[in-house]
C-alpha cells in the first residue's frame, strides 16, 4: 500500500475532474437559460432565500466558476473554501429534514470541497 503513494496526485485529479464537471454540468443550463435561471430563484424564493434572484446568480455563477477551476486545477483552495459555503448554505436551508438521496449530492460536494481545500489541486493542474 505504501507504493502507492506516488499516485496521491492522480486521485486528486480524478476527483477534481469527476466533481469539476459535476459542477459545469449542474449550473450551465442556468446560465444559458433565463428561464431556469428564474426557476431556480423561485425555489431559492420558496425557501426563503434573501434576494433570491442575487443569491440564484451568486451559487450558479459560483458553482460554475469553481468546476472550471477544479477542471484545470486553478486556484483550487479558494473556490473550494467558496464550495464550503455554498452547500454548507444548500444544506441547512434546503435539505435539512429532505431525504438523505436528495441532500446526498450536497453533502458529496462539500465533503470533496473540503478535501480540496486541505490538500489543494495537486501535481497536475495549473496550481502547481
Amino acid at each position: 500500500m505504501s507504493r502507492l503513494i506516488r499516485y496521491k496526485d492522480l486521485g486528486v485529479l480524478v476527483l477534481r475532474l469527476a466533481f469539476g464537471v459535476r459542477l459545469v454540468y449542474g449550473t450551465i443550463d442556468n446560465l444559458i437559460s433565463y428561464e431556469q435561471m428564474l426557476e431556480f430563484k423561485n425555489f431559492l424564493d420558496a425557501h426563503g432565500f434573501p434576494f433570491p434572484l442575487i443569491s440564484a446568480f451568486a451559487s450558479v455563477i459560483l458553482q460554475f466558476l469553481a468546476g472550471l477551476g477544479w477542471i484545470v486545477g486553478y486556484k483550487v483552495r479558494i473556490l473550494s473554501a467558496l464550495m464550503i459555503a455554498n452547500f454548507t448554505i444548500a444544506i441547512f436551508a434546503v435539505h435539512i429534514g429532505d431525504a438523505y438521496l436528495n441532500t446526498a449530492p450536497a453533502i458529496h460536494l462539500l465533503a470533496v470541497s473540503t478535501f480540496l481545500l486541505f490538500n489543494g489541486a495537486g501535481k497536475y493542474g495549473l496550481d502547481k
